[in-house]
């Protein structure tokens, strides 16, 4: 991905500088005026590129590189800051390089201060959708064009640093969980929200990853999407992020292990279940089905569940909806053992009944296909 973002003709660099270490040697000792990033003030001037300076610099020249990143900058008008946004954009593609690079460990001073700049770009509050701001009823999220963040440029740089942070096997993680902590986490999540369908991408790739590595946090990131899961369906029933956090849950499922804990099988009847009655379940029903099937397949005995759960929200008069519904129950009914049909079979006869009595031809047409299939 990074590679994407790099421009060609730039100097290689030499196998001296290649092989030369980050941090300084240990009878160096590091200037501590460096250490700390203070509030970005005045402008913003270019800064040698690390195998520039000899080693014993090379991590103070880190934490001067993170200070200008912390700059924010107006992307509303492309005129502004012209040269101010291209020497951070330089120096943001240093810094993932040498980061990509892996020659070395980073300092935890180092690691604290670039948690401390990626935090201050990406955390930010979210514009409101275009229907909050006209007071105008919110349109099908299927028809509605994506709103594209104008920072992205520098954006996606801060993200591809912490992600390459984040999976680099010098990352220790009883170092990094201590900047990496539930704050930044709630805050990462928050980011789901973003209408930009870029930015959402990579903050999934890069929850999927913390989710992966910090085992300390797990519980708390599964908590976390259960309270956003909560308040789409009991309240806003707006959210931009819904299908990336079902299309990690069910890399998590996929990983849960047997016999399944209660605390998973809650998650499946409070939040996964009702996740079928929003309006807007067109958007993500594919993640949300593939979940709601490996639940099925890692434990037969809850067919039961699912299909009684998927009967209570089925839909009353949306065709379109109720085809997506007879695909996922088709699913499901693959996985069930004879038992567990018995147990949900008077309430199922009853709902294909009422499908092969349906006005729309492709309800009946689905119940039919499905049938001759079995």
């Amino acid at each position: 991905m990074f590679k994407k973002l790099m421009k060609g003709g730039q100097k290689k660099p030499s196998k001296s500088d290649s092989t030369d270490g980050f941090g300084p040697p240990a009878n160096t000792t590091v200037d501590s005026s460096a250490v700390v990033i203070p509030p970005p003030s005045g402008t913003i001037e270019a800064l040698p590129l690390f195998r520039d300076v000899p080693v014993s610099e090379r991590q103070n020249l880190f934490l001067r590189k993170l200070q200008i990143c912390c700059h924010t900058l107006d992307f509303t008008d492309t005129l502004k800051s012209v040269r101010e946004k291209e020497i951070k954009r330089q120096t943001l593609m240093e810094l993932v390089e040498f980061i990509q690079s892996g020659s070395s460990k980073i300092s935890e001073i180092c690691q604290e201060e670039m948690i401390k700049m990626v935090s201050m770009n990406i955390f930010r509050c979210l514009p409101p959708a275009y229907h909050e701001n006209t007071g105008q009823d919110a349109a099908d999220p299927e028809e509605e064009e994506p709103c594209l963040e104008p920072a992205w440029p520098h954006l996606q740089l801060v993200y591809e640093l912490l992600l390459r942070y984040v999976v680099s096997s010098d990352t220790d993680t009883k170092v990094a969980k201590r900047y990496i902590d539930h704050s930044f986490v709630l805050k990462l999540l928050d980011l789901f929200d973003s209408e930009d369908p870029r930015e959402r991408e990579y903050v999934k790739t890069i929850l999927h990853r913390v989710y992966g590595k910090f085992m300390v946090h797990r519980p708390f990131i599964r908590k976390a999407i259960n309270n956003i899961f909560y308040r789409f369906i009991y309240e806003t029933e707006r959210h931009s992020g819904i299908m990336e956090l079902l299309e990690i849950l069910g890399s998590i499922i996929n990983g849960f292990a047997l016999p399944m804990k209660e605390e998973h099988k809650l998650f499946l009847v409070r939040a996964l279940l009702p996740l079928h009655k929003p309006k807007p379940v067109a958007v993500y029903h594919q993640q949300l089905s593939y979940c709601i099937s490996q639940f099925v397949e890692k434990d037969f005995k809850l067919a039961d569940t699912v299909i009684r759960g998927l009967l209570k929200y089925w839909p009353v008069t949306n065709c379109q909806k109720e085809v997506l519904f007879l695909g996922e129950l088709e699913e499901v009914l693959e996985a069930t053992q004879a038992a567990e049909f018995q147990r949900c079979m008077v309430l199922l006869f009853r709902q294909i009944a009422r499908c092969l009595n349906s006005p729309h031809f492709q309800v009946c047409r689905k119940w039919f296909f499905i049938m001759l299939i079995e």
